[in-house]
């Protein structure tokens, strides 16, 4: 059973412009699709790639390379350990920050509505609160925040309020008590949609994604050596909006420094203006890619 299909495989790893005897840095190492062929274009160069999910770790001791380094941790901390390690500037970093098709198939994770389990959604299984304890914690108010800002739910407040109605009966446990709370406020013919919108919204606010983005694509202003290579793959509208922000103006929420004389300061230059999507033979052959954005920037 393959781990994980990457996504925009050659396309995101072209992106990186790769000298052989580089450093670079994959964020998000998942199965290792995008590092295996990192590593397949280096040759004194070297690796280092970050994942905080144990199910990665235990794919990651399956490379047997040198050049290759695995870090166990949320990429919110790889400047740290960069320097750690005595590196201060890499030639490419890249990040796919979809959720794996492993963690998705894996009823035990609960990232998936069409699974009978217990939502969970933690990509790091060791810490922090899970879907459920939103689910049966959160006041109303915070349940349609989560609702409104993470999954752009339609009738948030509707739905919030079911939520809090249901678990006064009985609290929230597994899947199948979520769908029947909800189910009833998905428009016909669209359900699946609508659910995996209030399930996107419960993902970003249980592993604090949107935050922990933000706190990456700052240190990559630190790391990036000149003519380095950003490559990034979003699969929502918030995520990449983030990363476009930043890559047209140094900051995730977009604002624009200019010098004295008025003039813009960018720290990046625009590799490809409009975002690259999958094609259609990829969308046919692995059709979680259908979200796919990736963007491409080079450090002035």
């Amino acid at each position: 059973m393959v781990y994980h299909k990457p996504v925009l495989l050659k396309e995101s790893v072209d992106g990186l412009n790769i000298r052989p005897g580089g450093t670079y840095v994959d964020l998000t190492f998942g199965g290792g699709g995008h590092s295996r062929e990192i590593l397949s274009r280096l040759d004194s160069g070297r690796l280092l790639a970050f994942d905080q999910d144990a199910d990665a770790e235990a794919e990651a001791m399956k490379i047997s390379d040198k050049r290759f380094m695995f870090i166990r941790s949320n990429f919110s901390f790889f400047r740290n350990f960069l320097r750690y390690h005595k590196i201060n500037l890499v030639d490419g970093i890249m990040a796919d920050l979809g959720i794996s098709s492993h963690h998705i198939d894996d009823p035990e994770r609960g990232f998936s509505f069409r699974s009978h389990s217990v939502p969970d959604m933690r990509m790091n299984r060791n810490s922090g609160i899970t879907a459920i304890d939103v689910l049966n914690n959160y006041s109303l108010e915070d349940l349609e925040r989560v609702l409104v800002m993470y999954g752009e739910v339609p009738g948030a407040e509707k739905v919030a309020r079911a939520i809090v109605q249901r678990r006064e009966e009985k609290p929230f446990h597994g899947m199948e008590s979520l769908l029947g709370a909800v189910s009833g406020f998905a428009p016909r013919r669209q359900e699946s949609k609508y659910l995996a919108r209030i399930y996107q919204a419960l993902r970003i606010e249980v592993n604090n994604e949107l935050e922990v983005l933000k706190q990456m694509l700052l240190q990559v202003l630190l790391s990036l050596r000149k003519e380095g290579r950003l490559v990034v793959i979003s699969y929502h509208s918030l995520e990449d909006r983030m990363v476009k922000n930043f890559m047209r103006t140094g900051k995730p929420e977009g604002s624009l420094d200019k010098d004295f004389f008025g003039n813009p300061l960018v720290p990046f230059r625009l590799v490809t203006r409009k975002v690259i999507v999958p094609d259609d033979s990829e969308i046919r052959e692995n059709s979680r890619a259908r979200s796919a954005r990736l963007r491409i920037a080079e450090r002035n």
